[in-house]
């Protein structure tokens, strides 16, 4: 069965010195398929889905702690690893310093 909500996790990253600083700008790493920015059109590559974003979708169910593999995703997000940008649709920090 499908959920009637789905709740979602969002990954973003700040260039901000201060991550604390409320003047901080928050940018969202966007996935191939996963919901996200609402101008795109939706992703439609039945009857499969990207691995990771449907692993995304599960985890919004539980913690980080039972998802383990989200902080290590978070890291190589921050170290901007190119095979785990390659997973995504979008990085906001291309050509420009890390997170």
């Amino acid at each position: 069965s499908i959920t009637k909500e789905r709740t979602e996790v969002i990954l973003q990253g700040t260039a901000s010195l201060d991550p604390n600083d409320p003047t901080a700008v928050w940018e969202e790493f966007e996935f191939k398929c996963k919901p996200g920015d609402l101008r795109r059109r939706p992703c439609l590559i039945s009857p499969y889905h990207y691995r990771l974003d449907w692993l995304m979708w599960f985890a919004a169910f539980q913690t980080y702690e039972q998802n383990e593999w989200l902080i290590h995703l978070a890291g190589k997000l921050l170290a901007q690893e190119e095979e785990t940008l390659s997973l995504l649709a979008m990085n906001p920090f291309a050509g420009r310093d890390p997170p």
